[in-house]
């Protein structure tokens, strides 16, 4: 089984590329057949600009830029899309989100056909695992939680069709131990190909 694990933090040394990866060496370690690949989108140099040629891929007048189709073709060899990120603003970094609204386009990873909307992505278990500074209290308290999981888990993946397997926050993450944050990134890749979810149990909504 092959997990691509997208990243988006331009520093090598970020605790965001250590968390991604344990969790590689965690899928590793739970199946001897599993493999992964990180794909760094600071350091492959991915543009996140929605581009007149998107437009046009959208509404059915063009092929998809080169670059997105080579980003689905990546998914498409995954068995798990697993996204880990810092947590901006409630959210993602915009280089990740540039990069879902480009790449889960319309015709790939759904069909909006004016009178209803077909979801693509079935097959697609997603793993999501966000890494904020505050502790849970705040996030509880303020909201962030729900907030994240109707903007990311619902508002995308859902709408694609895609389900959700794993949606963590790996919290306090500006303190200076981390390890119970990176001790829960190996055992959540440890879990990825264990998950009662996977590409060959969920038909296409």
């Amino acid at each position: 089984m092959h997990a691509l694990v997208v990243l988006s933090h331009p520093d090598p040394e970020s605790l965001s590329h250590a968390i991604a990866g344990r969790l590689g060496n965690g899928l590793i370690e739970s199946g001897a057949d599993n493999t992964f690949e990180i794909a760094d989108l600071h350091a492959e140099g991915f543009d996140p600009r929605y581009s007149f040629g998107d437009r046009a891929a959208h509404h059915h007048t063009a092929q998809p830029p080169a670059d997105v189709l080579a980003e689905q073709a990546r998914i498409e060899r995954a068995d798990a899309l697993v996204l880990v990120f810092p947590v901006y603003w409630w959210s993602m970094p915009a280089l990740l989100k540039g990069w879902i609204d480009r790449v889960f386009a319309n015709g790939w990873a759904y069909d909006d056909t004016g009178a209803k909307v077909v979801k693509k992505l079935g097959n697609l278990p997603i793993h999501l695992i966000g890494i904020g500074g505050a502790d849970a209290g705040t996030y509880e308290r303020h909201g962030y939680f729900a907030a994240m999981k109707t903007q990311i888990d619902h508002g995308i993946f859902d709408y694609c069709g895609a389900p959700v397997v794993t949606s963590e926050l790996l919290l306090e993450s500006d303190g200076q131990e981390q390890a119970a944050n990176l001790a829960a990134a190996h055992a959540i890749g440890t879990g990825i190909f264990r998950s009662e979810i996977q590409r060959d149990d969920v038909s296409v909504a």
